[in-house]
């Protein structure tokens, strides 16, 4: 629907990567106003000048692990567009292939701080403007990989794993006061960092795995960053009120065939 999200203000944060952008833009043409948050500035930049709609967009530096930096992002919402209605914690990195044996415990904490502690503090940082305005809903970015296992990966494998059950305790924190939590949990997508994980798990022969991996998808594609921008946009908006404490699979069926899934 074109004007799902209109009257809503929404704090997205990884903005300047792939999902996060399609996120924003898809969020503007439905009628939403934006603060785009993320470490990389020039990324903002390039997702601010996307957008048509630049009265409806603001964007700044943010560390998503550090709490003044997230306030700060709640505050720059109420100040320029009147309050906070939905919170896509979607930042994350993905960490080099290695095998648990190779990895330092610095490579592990920094994955788990973008993502989980990330997540955390948009929770702990968001919740109180939420309450304020009745209500809302916060979606977090996991992955397929926060369902089955990934040998390799097992930083991003744990976060992504560790995003669901923060989302389920969150959830019912927030169910008093109208707050409603979910994960969106993609496939592979068309990113950047699909291709540096590609480039990991193949480094001779990346395009091998691409197409590995796209076997793996009934659908036969990756993911596109509009397929995710378009479960957070319904997920945000008023026709989900009912929707909480849920796993929404986006991943073109590649998760239908493994029951333990």
């Amino acid at each position: 629907m074109k004007n799902a999200l209109t009257g809503k203000v929404a704090i997205i944060t990884g903005a300047a990567g792939g999902i996060g952008a399609a996120t924003a833009a898809m969020f503007v043409r439905k009628g939403a106003k934006v603060v785009l948050a993320d470490v990389d500035e020039v990324g903002l930049v390039r997702t601010a000048a996307a957008i048509a709609n630049t009265d409806a967009v603001r964007s700044l530096r943010c560390d998503v692990t550090n709490v003044d930096d997230m306030e700060a992002a709640v505050r720059l919402a109420a100040d320029a567009f009147g309050g906070l209605d939905a919170a896509i914690l979607n930042a994350g990195i993905e960490g080099d292939v290695k095998p648990i044996e190779s990895l330092t415990v610095r490579e592990f904490e920094k994955v788990m701080a973008v993502s989980m502690t990330g997540a955390f503090v948009g929770l702990k940082t968001c919740f109180p403007a939420l309450k304020t305005r009745g209500g809302g809903a916060v979606l977090m970015t996991s992955s397929t990989s926060g369902k089955i296992g990934a040998a390799g990966l097992a930083p991003y494998t744990a976060a992504k794993h560790g995003l669901i059950g923060l989302m389920r305790a969150a959830a019912l924190e927030g169910a008093p006061f109208k707050i409603r939590v979910n994960t969106v949990n993609p496939c592979p997508v068309e990113t950047r960092m699909m291709r540096s994980l590609e480039q990991g798990f193949s480094p001779d022969d990346s395009e091998a795995m691409h197409r590995a991996l796209i076997e793996a998808i009934p659908l036969k594609r990756y993911a596109e960053p509009d397929d995710v921008a378009e479960m957070f946009a319904f997920l945000a908006s008023d026709a989900a009120k009912f929707a909480t404490g849920g796993v929404y699979m986006i991943d073109g069926g590649m998760l239908a065939g493994l029951t333990r899934a």
